[in-house]
């Protein structure tokens, strides 16, 4: 695996003699705690500027920085190259720099803002407002309208706008001049104009109207085909995953609308996950209990598991259930794949990793065989409140082995981290810090095996954000840097 920012701080740090924070991309901040000036340090070690003033440096992205001073009350501030060049004016101003645009940088100074590139190069003049409509548009507020202008500056035509609206798929609804919800297109063509109430078009082209007196939900098409009354409480479109349904509730029960053939179905649970294939898991919270149902909400599964969450495993559709110690794993015809008795600790991309009768695994779930892994004894089980949406799968695995000692194994079973601990404590959340006993100390690694800090600590404490580790009534805090699935399966 390639060396992580995260140790590049610790490497450039102990080489610099400094304090090296925001490394990326070649390049990151340095403070001196001597001088107590910040700088900008290269990935060789070299500082390539370091600032006269007091303030700071922050990083946006590869060799682009904001400098800023603070004398007083005066407050300046500039964009600067590796090199220290300024690239914009050096004045009382402040940046907009949202972490997805590499092209363009919003200057806000005295109530007006300016949009330059990241050469310094004037891009729109001074204006009331200008508002990022994503990558390659603009709103820009002169005279209390917006009008649209595209990444170069040039204005894309001569419609003006109320608001600065939000823009999802190139596609944003709007309030037009004759007080109409309308849908525009990202050049600002009408696309759609609509007599209802339509208040979200996140489900494009399906629309989520509301009427204005009784302040229920209906839903229509583009065309406004009414394909549900304005009757429910609220209307929730999926906005992860396939983006197969849309859920509609009132009475405490959910409709689900079916986009494949664009029909409605009652259904007489609150709560439905999607799986595949038109099944959903049902959770009840006044039992605790999930099952599985149709979409003609029949009862498939009984309502009687802890915890259901489908899988996507070497390419094959999954289903997990837990009750109590049993485990099951159905394929998309329902049948169980696992022996009885066998516990899963891990859940990967390619395959899973199991427990059969006190030895370990790999199961490769296109043909049910299994590969031992070799030596272990221990593996520290992972909470299943981990998943969600970014957590796809299993962390790599804190496993102990026949000598007693603790490292760590990826996906497919490979050590990541060698087995020479007295144990190793990793973190139910999504960080990627681990902290390393040996001998009776303490440290703090991460699943890549790159030493963050020297074992010699007492104590550690988890405090949310960062860890801290206490040496003699002394304390170190190491910043987590939250941990990323496509590790997970290396």
């Amino acid at each position: 695996m390639a060396q992580t920012n995260q140790y590049t701080k610790v490497l450039l740090s102990k080489k610099a003699g400094k304090e090296v924070s925001s490394y990326s991309d070649g390049f990151g901040i340095a403070y001196d705690p001597v001088s107590k000036k910040q700088g900008v340090i290269d990935a060789k070690g070299n500082i390539t500027f370091e600032s006269q003033y007091k303030g700071g440096i922050s990083h946006i992205f590869k060799n682009r920085f904001i400098l800023y001073s603070e004398e007083g009350n005066k407050r300046k501030a500039t964009i600067i190259d590796e090199k220290g060049n300024e690239l914009v004016p050096f004045e009382d101003q402040d940046f907009n720099t949202p972490w997805w645009s590499k092209e363009r940088i919003i200057a806000s100074k005295q109530g007006k803002e300016i949009l330059y590139d990241y050469n310094g190069k004037l891009i729109i003049p001074e204006s009331d407002r200008i508002r990022f409509v994503g990558k390659d548009a603009f709103f820009v507020l002169r005279d209390k309208k917006w009008f649209l202008y595209d990444i170069n500056g040039k204005q894309i035509n001569d419609r003006a706008f109320k608001d600065d609206y939000n823009f999802e798929n190139d596609k944003a609804l709007i309030l037009n001049e004759e007080n109409q919800p309308e849908i525009i297109g990202k050049n600002g063509q009408t696309l759609h104009k609509f007599s209802k109430n339509v208040v979200d078009i996140n489900a494009y082209p399906y629309l989520i109207t509301q009427n204005k007196a009784t302040g229920k939900y209906g839903l229509i098409d583009a065309n406004e085909n009414i394909l549900a009354d304005e009757i429910y409480n609220d209307i929730t479109p999926e906005y992860f995953g396939k983006k197969d349904y849309i859920y509609l509730r009132k009475n405490g029960k959910a409709t689900v609308f079916n986009k494949k053939d664009q029909k409605l179905y009652p259904n007489t649970f609150k709560y439905l996950t999607p799986l595949f294939n038109d099944l959903f898991s049902v959770y009840s919270d006044k039992t605790d209990k999930a099952g599985i149902v149709d979409l003609q909400g029949n009862i498939i599964i009984p309502q009687e598991y802890d915890y259901i969450k489908n899988f996507t495993i070497a390419g094959k559709d999954l289903i997990y259930l837990k009750k109590g110690t049993e485990e099951k794993l159905f394929d998309k015809t329902l049948r169980n794949i696992l022996n009885d008795g066998d516990q899963i600790v891990g859940f990967y991309p390619d395959n899973i990793l199991i427990k059969r009768k006190d030895l370990y695994y790999r199961f490769l779930v296109a043909n049910q065989s299994v590969i031992e892994l070799k030596g272990i004894k221990i593996v520290k089980n992972q909470n299943v409140e981990y998943f969600n949406i970014l957590n796809e799968y299993s962390k790599p695995l804190v496993c102990m082995n026949t000598d007693n000692l603790y490292g760590i194994l990826d996906g497919k079973g490979t050590e990541i981290v060698p087995f020479v601990f007295e144990d190793i404590i990793a973190f139910d959340n999504f960080e990627n810090e681990i902290v390393v006993k040996k001998e009776g100390k303490y440290g703090v690694s991460n699943f890549q095996n790159e030493p963050l800090t020297d074992i010699i600590y007492d104590k550690f404490f988890w405090m949310k954000e960062v860890l801290k580790v206490t040496k003699d009534k002394k304390a170190d805090f190491i910043y987590f840097t939250r941990f990323r699935n496509d590790l997970s399966g290396i």
